[in-house]
């Protein structure tokens, strides 16, 4: 890396944490304010508030990191413009895809933060944030509880239902499930509550029968048990959260959102390999979308690049706006794909991608026709 990319770079790093932290308190600020009332219900001193939020922290940074990237290009590129430093660059013998190289390797590590944020840090600091909720919050109201929960593991034919079910511990409330033995034997377990150890589903105070052919009053008694391992069951408490979360967003048929980790929805699609053609399109689309979102950031680069270099103190300010407007099209575009796809207007993978692949090669060929 040359004197001149080291320079480049220094100049985009302070201006992209500036935007960042800017950014992030905006997105706290406003997020605190909606859920006020809630907070003060629940009686949670600030500290409690600051760690909640503190954990929060990857969620919003995956939201705000693509916005922070851009206003940051376009300030760096608008002082380097203004003080005639990429005219000088390009009297070098600078292209405008060499001066572009250090910021196409923030993109590029930026978008590789924004898959690590999206998927490993952000779902296990959002359980985090809930669980320093729970302890100001009654058991009516806790977020974690969900009443009347069902589960149906299509693939193993077993069936769950329980009187409630804690998403974030794991641990369930009367539990009964249906179920097929190595014989063939329907057979019903039936507990008073259940929770995941080692791997393993342990029920207390288990009873289990197997099914008559006359029918559920005739339920034969199998066997009783005061603490009753099931190491042969192998749903996971991520799986029976990922059948809570998919199912509760595809019944709203929620497009817009994609803050479901691929893992939970490959879980779901693992588990419900016959879906009906409109869920599998939902489906497929918040997949392909979840991949594609990362690669927002390398496209934010690709258009801030032709419209931030315009040289002359007019030029720079039309740039700058110009650059802003097509960036608020992409997304709009986005939103606009994953509504399509979802609704099975167009194939799951090219409602996610058409956005990055369109502007992306609209941003490049403006920067190789670049004067």
């Amino acid at each position: 890396m040359c004197l001149l990319d080291r320079y480049l770079l220094r100049g985009l790093l302070g201006p992209g944490a500036a935007c960042l932290a800017g950014f992030l308190i905006f997105w706290v600020t406003a997020d605190l304010l909606e859920r006020m009332e809630d907070l003060q219900a629940r009686g949670l001193p600030w500290s409690r508030v600051a760690l909640y939020y503190l954990w929060r922290v990857p969620e919003f940074l995956g939201v705000v990191l693509p916005l922070a990237l851009l206003l940051a290009l376009l300030y760096a590129l608008h002082r380097h413009s203004r003080h005639h430093e990429i005219t000088a660059m390009r009297a070098a013998g600078w292209s405008l895809w060499r001066i572009a190289a250090p910021y196409l390797l923030v993109g590029t590590i930026s978008s590789a933060g924004l898959w690590v944020l999206n998927e490993q840090l952000a779902p296990e600091a959002a359980t985090k944030a809930e669980q320093v909720l729970r302890p100001g919050s009654g058991q009516q109201t806790d977020p974690g509880l969900v009443r009347n929960f069902g589960f149906m593991n299509r693939r193993a034919q077993r069936s769950w239902h329980m009187d409630a079910y804690h998403l974030l511990t794991g641990e369930m409330t009367a539990p009964q499930v249906d179920y097929r033995t190595a014989e063939g034997t329907r057979r019903w377990l039936f507990a008073t509550r259940a929770v995941y150890t080692n791997g393993v589903w342990v029920f207390y105070e288990a009873r289990e029968y197997d099914s008559d052919p006359r029918g559920e009053p005739w339920l034969t008694p199998v066997r009783r048990a005061p603490v009753l391992p099931m190491p042969e069951f192998n749903e996971t408490p991520e799986m029976l959260r990922s059948a809570h979360v998919v199912s509760g967003r595809l019944q709203r048929r929620v497009a817009r959102k994609l803050d479901l980790p691929i893992r939970t929805l490959r879980e779901y699609e693992r588990l419900h390999p016959d879906l009906p053609a409109e869920e599998r399109a939902w489906l497929e689309t918040q997949l392909h979308g979840r991949w594609a979102l990362p690669a927002t950031c390398m496209v934010v680069v690709l258009i801030a690049m032709p419209f931030g270099a315009a040289p002359g103190r007019r030029n720079v300010f039309h740039g700058v706006a110009g650059s802003i407007f097509v960036t608020f099209a992409y997304f709009v575009a986005q939103q606009l794909g994953l509504a399509l796809g979802t609704g099975g207007h167009l194939p799951p993978w090219l409602a996610a991608w058409m956005p990055n692949l369109v502007f992306a090669a609209t941003g490049a060929w403006m920067i190789w026709r670049f004067r």
